[in-house]
């Protein structure tokens, strides 16, 4: 959609949500309130007090040797033209090359990045390439007869201890790095080609990748590494060059990109750190060893954002021993095997709720907070297909579960322990990439887990009760406060002392697709440090747990639900010699999960057997969880006692 036009819809049903200015900046007017660092038009539709931008930015194509393994032909180009809304056909093929199955968006996405394995993307080429040095090696002959079972052997070596290329790639990897180069060529081509640098800014990428460190079964350590602008390393850096520890990563970003390269900023996400096996939030230098105050800043620098949703489950929190938040049992993962769950996996270190509850603790002790996340979701689609993050007709993404190289799966599409992922939404004054990467980095960000809600939070002192029922909610949020992703500042003398205690506006707007639910309920989860003791409480703060539910025989919603909801909110147990910080977690009511859809469509009655056919046994299983609560997660508020 214009922008133009996008901006008009959203701040209509916003109702002084967004607080849009009366006149957008015209596009020849060359002032931003941040560096721009690249030739291009201004946007037309430039917004001082922002626009939420929908995105994915976790994307792998045919280029990644895990995708290329189970058919996935989609390349860069094919993957930004089905953010835009074009239609892709998926694997399986016909002996003829055409596509047996076709998907495509309702929507179009605002941004999107590919982030391709950099690990063996040299070696996976060579594999594809008739005449190149390697093209006929024992490797390469497996991974073009037999795949599947390639998968596993060249995932073994570029995830196993002994960290080394096959023998093919020369001493010191030389020809495999070589044979990477055009593969790195073609995803910064395919990102140039996809931008939109005219006025109308209808769709931004940016060149980006995946450091895919600590594979299965180890700990799962991957991060993508996304770049600010066209300005970016001669090759990705993968474990081949660093091993798993991140802080080695980060160094070679600061002298190859950050140091070495004019106009090179880049930032990484971790996710799936409920795979991480306790180490996704342990130390960058030593895996498993806690974090030391010589990589806190670093770590501080790059990590900016978590991916705290993807088509692998949720990563926010869990249902451990202990935990009473039910809402933390939403799309579990058990393990990428499908069997019985590995109790670590449901140990509190392995979610970022707990990062950031370390977090605030490890900033006193280290003068660092080296795990202070702004939460994004994506998909991690290994199908080359950002933001196909429906329900209804979801086909799988192909990173973990089911794949469709040789037939179409029969019955279920996916494995019931997967889901289609979610989004991430970017609060920016224009859908630019300098605009849109300095919403990273202050972390004006947040995630959905597929839905395109609108949310936004603001945390301040003075923050008036009546401040939900002005036109101008988001022009009082920045001008008496800090949005998502912020420090709180100190108190102002006026209310300085004993009583002071810091306020909230958060406030959303449903999702304007008919097939999205109308809202439930907000909440602001709250965690912090009292007396050494990592501590957290989670408060309704605008709607009801309703009684709204659904037909599980059509799918149909049923009961009332919000449009808007809004509050602002006031700590009640504050206490201003504690750390802590705060988010907004959105919730809609509750709709069919995609794999209720698909057994609907199925005609599958569990009560008659006749009725379930092959593949369709999961519909009736204990496992089943027919609905969902579709969700949004703010990137957090922070709080620090004076020093």
């Amino acid at each position: 959609m214009h922008q133009m036009t996008r901006l008009a819809v959203v701040a209509t049903l916003a109702g002084g949500l967004l607080g849009c200015s009366a006149a957008l900046a015209s596009a020849e007017d060359p002032a931003r309130p941040y560096p721009v660092t690249e030739e291009r038009v201004p946007c037309a539709a430039f917004e001082p007090l922002r626009q939420p931008f929908f995105g994915d930015t976790h994307v792998h194509t045919t280029l990644s040797q895990d995708a290329s393994t189970q058919d996935t032909r989609v390349r860069p180009r094919d993957a930004y033209r089905f953010a835009k809304g074009d239609p892709l056909g998926l694997q399986p093929y016909d002996a003829e090359g055409n596509s047996l199955r076709t998907v495509a968006i309702d929507r179009p996405l605002d941004f999107a990045v590919v982030t391709d394995h950099a690990e063996q993307l040299g070696e996976t080429h060579i594999c594809k390439t008739p005449g190149s040095t390697g093209h006929n090696s024992l490797v390469c002959r497996l991974y073009r007869g037999w795949p599947r079972a390639a998968f596993y052997v060249m995932n073994a070596r570029a995830s196993g201890l002994n960290i080394s290329r096959w023998g093919f790639c020369g001493e010191s990897g030389e020809i495999c790095l070589a044979a990477a180069r055009p593969v790195w060529g073609e995803i910064q081509d395919a990102a140039e080609k996809a931008y939109d640098r005219s006025s109308e800014c209808s769709f931004t990428t940016f060149v980006g990748y995946e450091w895919t460190a600590g594979g299965m079964p180890s700990s799962h350590l991957h991060r993508n590494v996304i770049f600010r602008n066209e300005h970016v390393p001669e090759l990705p850096i993968s474990r081949m060059e660093t091993g798993d520890e991140a802080i080695h990563l980060w160094k070679r970003l600061d002298e190859e990109c950050r140091d070495g390269k004019p106009g090179c900023e880049a930032i990484t996400i971790p996710h799936n750190s409920n795979l991480g096996k306790g180490k996704t939030f342990s130390s960058a230098s030593e895996v498993g060893a806690p974090i030391s105050a010589e990589e806190a800043p670093l770590r501080q620098r790059y990590d900016r954002l978590v991916e705290v949703m993807q088509h692998k489950g949720n990563s926010e929190c869990a249902m451990y021993p202990g935990m009473n938040d039910e809402s933390c049992a939403f799309e579990t993962l058990s393990d990428m095997a499908g069997s019985d769950a590995d109790e670590v996996e449901f140990e509190a270190i392995n979610y970022v709720r707990d990062a950031l509850k370390r977090g605030v603790q490890l900033e006193s002790e280290l003068g660092t907070n080296p795990l202070k996340y702004g939460m994004i979701a994506s998909t991690d689609t290994h199908l080359g297909t950002p933001g196909l993050v429906k329900e209804r007709g979801h086909p799988g993404h192909g990173g973990g579960g089911k794949h469709a190289r040789d037939e179409i799966p029969t019955g279920l599409q996916d494995d019931l322990y997967l889901n289609p992922g979610g989004l991430a939404v970017f609060w920016a004054e224009e859908n630019t990439r300098d605009s849109l990467f300095e919403a990273i980095r202050r972390r004006e960000a947040y995630g959905t887990s597929g839905t395109r809600p609108v949310l936004r939070f603001f945390g301040g002192w003075d923050y008036d009760s009546t401040t939900c029922d002005l036109p101008n909610v988001a022009t009082l949020g920045y001008a008496k406060g800090i949005p998502m992703g912020g420090d709180l500042p100190p108190a102002p003398p006026s209310i300085e002392g004993a009583g002071s205690s810091p306020r909230f506006v958060v406030a959303a707007v449903r999702d304007p697709s008919a097939d999205a639910a109308p809202l439930e309920r907000l909440e602001i989860v709250k965690g912090w440090v009292e007396n050494g003791e990592r501590r957290e409480a989670v408060v309704l703060a605008a709607g009801k747990s309703s009684e709204a539910n659904v037909d599980l025989e059509t799918c149909e919603r049923r009961g009332s639900g919000a449009s808007r909801l809004c509050a602002v909110w006031s700590d009640p147990d504050f206490d201003a010699a504690e750390p802590a910080f705060y988010y907004a977690r959105l919730f809609e009511n509750p709709s069919c999960r995609w794999s209720q859809w698909a057994c609907v469509e199925a005609g599958v009655d569990c009560s008659d057997a006749s009725t379930i056919g092959e593949g369709f046994e999961g519909c009736c299983s204990e496992a089943h969880l027919p609905t969902i609560q579709e969700r949004a997660w703010s990137s957090p508020i922070w709080y620090s006692p004076p020093r």
